[in-house]
């Protein structure tokens, strides 16, 4: 059964989308079958795939309002093993069509049980809110993936985030965990980041990641160009980082794929 991690941190502008993508992206280019779900309204994960969101006819959209099914969503990206499930503009009304619909919380979860078993990583990129849409993605997925930018309110409203997933834990999905915390838009010139990575490691212990996503032109650049980075300049900073981010979450979850033989050897080989 694929694992499922939504990223989600309801502060804007911590390269939520831009870890999305590109964690999405590296999965794929390590040969892991990833499916990438953009529930965002805002569609950025979409367009910096390469799709458009008025041209495309099945999305997000139809499968939680709509009642269609998931696998009717999917579309195949420009990489071998990413798919993607795109977002769409009319999301913006989708929590106000779904208060009243039984067991609303579980909607995103019962849409793609049946898809989940067809890949290795399921990765969601949530809105910056704690709204319905960000609940769905929780109660739908085994861990959460917290970006937090070297910045000075790193922290702020993290506190929030975590009373959330608290909350979901205890009423909705039980079995609901912290992937890690993955330091962005770090610059190594600077004392601010260096003091706000220490900050952040402190708080979190054990759970940040070794891997550390250096502020990068191509980075900031790439999503213009509706491509991941790695698409776009496969040997950038930004490339590279991501990939080594990959490569730890693959190494972290090697015992969940335990009995995949296929699995264990392209874990094996990421980790040599």
């Amino acid at each position: 059964m694929g694992k499922v991690i939504s990223v989600a941190n309801q502060k804007g502008g911590v390269g939520k989308t831009t870890t999305a993508i590109n964690l999405a992206a590296s999965l794929a280019a390590i040969e892991h079958t990833t499916l990438l779900i953009d529930i965002d309204p805002q569609s950025n994960s979409t367009s910096g795939t390469g799709f458009e969101y008025k041209v495309i006819d099945n999305s997000i959209y139809q499968v939680l309002v709509e009642g269609y099914s998931a696998r009717e969503a999917v579309k195949k990206s420009e990489l071998p093993f990413l798919d993607i499930i795109p977002s769409h503009i009319n999301l913006v009304g989708a929590e106000i069509e779904m208060v009243d619909r039984p067991q609303r919380e579980k909607i995103l979860r019962n849409a793609i049980v049946d898809i989940r078993d067809d890949y290795d990583f399921v990765i969601i990129d949530c809105p910056p809110s704690l709204g319905l849409l960000t609940i769905n993605a929780l109660t739908a997925s085994d861990s959460v993936l917290i970006p937090v930018q070297c910045e000075y309110f790193a922290l702020e409203g993290l506190g929030q985030l975590l009373n959330t997933i608290k909350i979901v834990r205890q009423h909705l999905n039980t079995n609901l965990d912290i992937e890690g915390v993955v330091l962005t838009m770090y610059d190594s010139r600077t004392r601010l980041s260096n003091q706000v990575a220490d900050e952040v490691k402190r708080y979190f212990d054990n759970r940040v990641f070794e891997t550390v996503i250096s502020r990068n032109v191509r980075l900031a650049e790439a999503p213009s160009f509706g491509k991941p980075v790695l698409l776009y300049d496969s040997v950038s900073i930004g490339s590279k980082n991501y990939l080594a981010l990959a490569r730890e979450i693959v190494i972290r979850n090697k015992k969940l794929f335990r009995n995949s033989s296929v699995f264990s050897e392209k874990s094996k080989q990421t980790s040599d």
